[in-house]
């Protein structure tokens, strides 16, 4: 049997029936947790943000008109909760050298992903992510792991959906840096072995 869409529980809310918003809590902590982290990098402070937006979505349920996905709204109304964490933590985000990087690098480090098991790239990508500035994390995180449209990230954040796909891609060369930095002891190896 199908869960109930998020409407089903939207309905039931604005009917007065506060218990259904837990389905929706339910259905989406992960995902705003997750979020969270990938932008404040602290556990807690993710923690508090994700509580913080269901505070939030609750009681702003009304000003939800339908006019995107309940996803949508959510994640920008998480995103917005990070933002202001992070401005008020005035946080320093990482910053990453991108213009000495070359594509065979890049090559060569997709290689080494591919040589790697399921598991032990996810775990590398993961600990790559953690080390990109908030924001990015937070936009390849919806694209790649939320499967979010150019138009529906646009939404999230507040900007047109090709300058989306123009920070998607600066995201992706910084992660790509990072990506090199952690796998280049195995670059140099895997060079060595061919070289022998």
């Amino acid at each position: 049997m199908a869960l109930p869409n998020d409407q089903f529980y939207i309905d039931r809310i604005m009917k007065g029936d506060t218990q259904a918003f837990t389905h929706l809590v339910e259905r989406y902590k992960t995902l705003v947790y997750t979020l969270a982290l990938r932008m404040i990098k602290n556990t807690e402070e993710a923690e508090e943000a994700a509580q913080d937006t269901f505070v939030k979505v609750f009681r702003s349920m009304e000003k939800f008109k339908g006019e995107s996905k309940f996803s949508t709204w959510i994640y920008r109304v998480a995103y917005n909760t990070c933002l202001d964490r992070i401005k008020k933590h005035k946080t320093v985000p990482l910053t990453v050298d991108i213009d000495n990087y070359g594509s065979r690098q890049l090559a060569a480090a997709e290689n080494v992903l591919d040589a790697m098991d399921g598991e032990e790239r996810h775990r590398a990508i993961q600990e790559c992510l953690q080390q990109l500035p908030g924001e990015d994390a937070f936009l390849l995180t919806l694209y790649y792991f939320e499967e979010q449209s150019l138009e529906e990230i646009a939404k999230i954040i507040g900007i047109k959906a090709n300058n989306v796909k123009i920070k998607l891609f600066r995201c992706r060369k910084k992660l790509g840096e990072i990506v090199r930095a952690r796998l280049e002891p195995e670059i140099i190896s895997e060079y060595e072995r061919e070289r022998k």
